[in-house]
């Protein structure tokens, strides 16, 4: 029982290298929110026959025993449930409510060609216009795309398309519909309505008919299912609350910015941006590769992807591989002490999207552009960092540009916000301040934006003060000397080069 007698909500941030179970403790009079991890476990993408899918059962499995984990420490006390996960992927059902195949990763090469093949048949213009997507090989028009190329037999199959969350959400509480931040992110919703663009889906044809309805996050979509509330053991009356489900939604939402700031939400990716009212589709906006993804509270993610701290997550896998275990902050450490300014990367070539060896990808790229290749790990490590405070440069400036109005500050939340050597090149290399915090924004957006759907906030105003009541925030100021400025002009002339200065929709 919790003596506190604070109200207290259940988070699931699944990502796609690790899942958790978050407890809020949330103190109403004082507009505070403790955070308690009660489980957590791995995940990650299986391979099979060159393809790559999501156990989503096993993921499943392990969000029961969360459930159960959660409710073993606080009982019935425990007021709702909310699911947040990465984006861009989807389940389909048959006419039973049954998963019709396993999930396919996001990172599955067969929609980089799907990609191609579509922008040849359908003007890259007309779907940017249509939705103010950024064109990436893993939006899911492309895997959609792709379906229908090969005349799979899903499509025959299929009764009813969820995204990842979604899926979740039908397996806890028995209600289908699509929440709005995670659907907007398949490149085929309409920004302005926050309706399917069925006209689009009709171009490729693929069937409509499948698609759910489209909710708000904050929505409260019903109680838990009452089988998997016997099945586990647990009180039928708790709430499920369809959050920001998208992980980088949430994590917005309990971002503390203002109109003078960018954010970078760091983990796998790290999604660099700045939140508006509206829509912003433009020729230029489409040139740089924007994109214009939902938001909590009627507000619009103007961001764009960069691969971040997978390159930490592979680089230390790769290693592992050949037997030396580091872990994060020995890395991290050890790039503090290593030699800078060696060479770059463009942490956005398609080579890094899902090699087999990130270290011998990154050495394969140094060598074909004519670099000094690192002569230990810490200068390996310390390069990939550069070459991402550099990558977030270039797409705040071409952020200022489009917006017309100057980034003071940067604000870095996310698992990537405990690396003080990436916050620190980043503050140094973009001559901007950066303030670090808080590292679990994700979760914290869950449960504040389940919060507001029982009905205790009502603006993204309060729930952020929330955020500020409750976090520490580290700041970074920057050490900006002209090596900073050079290696800037030299990573452009790189990026130029190689076209990473043509964004996504060219390169593959």
């Amino acid at each position: 029982m919790n003596r506190n007698d604070d109200l207290l909500i259940l988070a699931f941030d699944l990502g796609a290298s690790s899942g958790r179970a978050i407890i809020g403790k949330v103190d109403l009079d004082a507009k505070k929110v403790v955070m308690e991890e009660v489980y957590r476990f791995s995940n990650g993408p299986v391979r099979v026959k060159g393809h790559l899918y999501w156990d989503v059962l096993r993921i499943w499995s392990e969000v029961k025993e969360g459930i159960l984990q959660a409710y073993r420490r606080y009982g019935d006390n425990i007021a709702s449930i909310g699911v947040d996960t990465w984006g861009v992927d989807f389940a389909l059902l048959d006419n039973r409510g049954e998963l019709a195949g396993l999930p396919y990763c996001y990172r599955d090469p067969r929609r980089s060609q799907a990609m191609r093949e579509l922008l040849s048949v359908v003007p890259p213009e007309k779907i940017y216009m249509r939705t103010g997507i950024q064109f990436m090989p893993i939006n899911p028009l492309y895997q959609l795309y792709a379906l229908v190329k090969d005349k799979s037999s899903l499509l025959n199959s299929s009764r009813t398309f969820l995204m990842i969350p979604d899926l979740f959400n039908y397996w806890l509480s028995g209600t289908i519909a699509s929440e709005y931040t995670d659907a907007s992110t398949t490149q085929f919703l309409d920004p302005w309505t926050k309706k399917w663009a069925f006209d689009l889906l009709e171009e490729i044809g693929f069937p409509t008919n499948i698609f759910p309805n489209i909710i708000e996050p904050g929505t409260d979509i019903g109680v838990i299912d009452p089988e998997l509330a016997e099945e586990i053991g647990v009180s039928r009356k708790i709430r499920v609350v369809a959050p920001a489900t998208h992980d980088t939604a949430s994590a917005v939402v309990a971002t503390p910015i203002d109109e003078d700031s960018a954010y970078i939400s760091c983990g796998t990716w790290s999604l660099v941006g700045v939140e508006l009212k509206e829509p912003l589709v433009s020729k230029k906006a489409m040139e740089y590769n924007f994109t214009n993804e939902g938001g909590a509270f009627n507000t619009i993610r103007f961001l764009k992807n960069v691969q971040g701290m997978w390159f930490m997550q592979e680089i230390r896998r790769a290693l592992a591989k050949r037997g030396q275990d580091y872990s994060y902050e020995e890395l991290t450490d050890i790039a503090s002490k290593a030699r800078g300014f060696i060479g770059f990367i463009d942490p956005d070539d398609p080579r890094f999207l899902a090699p087999i060896d990130m270290v011998e990808e990154i050495m394969r790229f140094l060598e074909e552009t004519g670099q000094e290749k690192p002569k230990n790990i810490g200068e390996l490590v310390k390069m990939v960092l550069e070459s991402l405070a550099l990558k977030y440069r270039l797409v705040i400036e071409r952020i200022e540009d489009l917006i017309g109005r100057k980034i003071k500050r940067i604000n870095i939340v996310g698992g990537g916000s405990r690396n003080w050597l990436h916050n620190q090149l980043v503050a140094d290399f973009t001559n901007r301040v950066v303030e670090a915090g808080p590292e679990e924004a994700t979760s914290i957006g869950n449960i504040l934006v389940q919060l507001a759907g029982l009905g205790y906030v009502s603006s993204l105003t309060e729930i952020r003060r929330y955020v500020r009541n409750s976090f520490e925030i580290k700041r970074y100021v920057p050490n900006y000397t002209s090596k900073h400025e050079d290696a800037y002009s030299k990573f452009l002339s790189l990026l130029e080069k190689t076209g990473g200065l043509a964004g996504w929709a060219l390169r593959f």
